[in-house]
Formats: C-alpha cells, sequence, structure tokens
C-alpha cells in the first residue's frame, strides 16, 4: 500500500466524523420514530448510494445468487439487528456513552477471532488492550449518574449491538472473494427485505406525523452514515489498506462524545472521560499487535 498523505488523513477523520455522528443523529431520530422504522430507513436510504455506485460501476449485485443465504443472514446479523438494538437503547441512554459503548467493537472482534480463527489468537499486548477497553466499560457501567436501574438493559443492548457487528463480520469471511461494493449493496437488499414485514407490523410509520428534525436525522443515518460512509471506507481500504483504516476506532468514541455535547449538551461525567481514556487505550495495544505482525 502506498505511504498515507494528507489526503488519506483528511479522508479517515472525516469517515469518523461521519460515523461519530450517527450517535446524537439516532438519538433526534428516536423523537420521532420507533426502533424498526429507524433501522428501516438507515437501509432503504443507505442502499441507495451504494446501488447507483454499483450500477455506474456495471458491479453486479449477487443478492439473489446461490449465496443469497449468507448475504440475508450478514443482512440480518450484520444490519438489521445492530441498527434495532443501537436506536432501541439510545432512547433511554446518552448518545456520547453509546459511541463508547459501540467502540468495543475491535475488542471483541479480537475476542471472537481468537475462538474463531486460526492466525488470530492472543498474546500478550492484546491481552493487556483487551483487559484495559473492557475495564473502562465495566467502569462506565458504575456510572450511576447516567445508567442506572431504567436504562441498565438499554446500556447492554447497545453492548449487544456491537456483538452483532463483530459476528458479521466473521461471517462475511464466508464470501470475503467478492467484491466489497456487490457484499454491501446484497446484504442492504436483504435487510430491507426483512424490515419491510417487520416495520409494517409492528410500527406502521406511515401513520406518523414526524417532526423535521428527527425526519432529516434518519435520512442522514442513511444516505450518509451508512451508504456514503461505507463507499468511503472502501476507497480508504484499497488505497491504504485495513490496518490504516482501522485508525478510525480510535476516533470515533472521541468525536462521539463532542458531538454529542454541541449538538445535544448531552452530561461528560469524570467517568466518562477515564472509560474513553481506557476504550481508546485497549484500541491502541490490540492495534499495536495487529501492526506488528504485519511487518
Amino acid at each position: 500500500m502506498k505511504q498515507p498523505k494528507l489526503l488519506d488523513y483528511l479522508l479517515l477523520t472525516l469517515l469518523a466524523l461521519i460515523w461519530a455522528s450517527a450517535f446524537f443523529n439516532i438519538k433526534i431520530a428516536t423523537y420521532s420514530f420507533g426502533p424498526v422504522t429507524i433501522a428501516f430507513l438507515r437501509v432503504f436510504f443507505g442502499a441507495i448510494p451504494v446501488l447507483l455506485l454499483c450500477y455506474f460501476k456495471k458491479i453486479k449485485i449477487e443478492a439473489f445468487s446461490k449465496d443469497w443465504h449468507w448475504f440475508a443472514m450478514i443482512g440480518f446479523i450484520n444490519l438489521v439487528a445492530p441498527f434495532f438494538l443501537i436506536a432501541y437503547g439510545v432512547k433511554s441512554v446518552q448518545s456520547n456513552l453509546a459511541a463508547i459503548l459501540m467502540s468495543t467493537t475491535p475488542l471483541s472482534s479480537t475476542v471472537l477471532a481468537h475462538f474463531y480463527t486460526k492466525n488470530e489468537k492472543f498474546n500478550f499486548i492484546k491481552t493487556i488492550g483487551i483487559l484495559i477497553g473492557f475495564s473502562g466499560i465495566i467502569f462506565l457501567f458504575s456510572d450511576n449518574l447516567l445508567i442506572d436501574e431504567n436504562n441498565f438493559t438499554s446500556a447492554l443492548l447497545i453492548l449487544l449491538g456491537s456483538t452483532c457487528y463483530v459476528i458479521g463480520g466473521v461471517l462475511t469471511l464466508k464470501i470475503s472473494k467478492k467484491k466489497n461494493e456487490n457484499v454491501t449493496g446484497s446484504i442492504l437488499i436483504w435487510a430491507t427485505i426483512i424490515l419491510i414485514p417487520l416495520v409494517s407490523f409492528i410500527e406502521q410509520p406511515w401513520q406518523l406525523t414526524p417532526r423535521l428534525d428527527s425526519t432529516i436525522s434518519v435520512v442522514y443515518l442513511g444516505l450518509v452514515s451508512t451508504g456514503i460512509a461505507w463507499l468511503l471506507r472502501f476507497r480508504i481500504l484499497v488505497n491504504n489498506g485495513l490496518i490504516f483504516q482501522s485508525q478510525v476506532s480510535y476516533l470515533i468514541p472521541i468525536f462521539g462524545t463532542i458531538l454529542s455535547y454541541i449538538f445535544l449538551k448531552e452530561l461528560i461525567t469524570f467517568k466518562v472521560l477515564i472509560s474513553l481514556i481506557a476504550v481508546c487505550v485497549g484500541i491502541y495495544f490490540v492495534r499495536k499487535a495487529d501492526f506488528q505482525k504485519t511487518i
């Protein structure tokens, strides 16, 4: 891969900002929409830029090919389930907490990779990183100002959502030889198909009179935080590789906390800051171990 230039770092920062901005926008979307509707609108609007790119680049979409069951399964685990769980949880939890909780994905993926892959085993540095990162999450749950008996379950559901991303990532290895755009477009199609009957029977969003800010947020979540962000991720992966792109993990919880304060004036406690630092340090150690393995 080429040596990263200023533009590459700017694009990486932009990707982190887009993904981090999803959390406060999910909070705003919950003012008018239920979690199933938010999940549906995210995948529906998110599919538009991805499918348009595939059309103009003449990339074949294989959503209904012989591998359709993999696309359907990954669409459910990697999109439907986490989008629903995060939206459900954020309704009762500050969005900055969701950003920190979701940033545990690199730590969870390291744990899962140890058991389900042959060459991603724990070593000393990874173990230290995992312990530090998850200690920060445990410490965050002790913040009685922000997490109490009324929203404790909601916070756990957000963590479960991050785990779904990890499991979906492992399943994606089954179809890793296919083009990224094809895989993303196919799983978005299946996620939309899965959510249509669910949103129709459970929430009937056509009966709503949503607020303007909620409508703008949910469209943004689909088009930008889901669709455009994935396309931007593709560009960074192709030009700079996975190790460079994975650095976005450090920035998302930091930007998520800052943006939630700017737009929603959410409380930032001492325990939130300590947890944020612990998670970022944990991710640093895990990524450092991965980097050393590649050189």
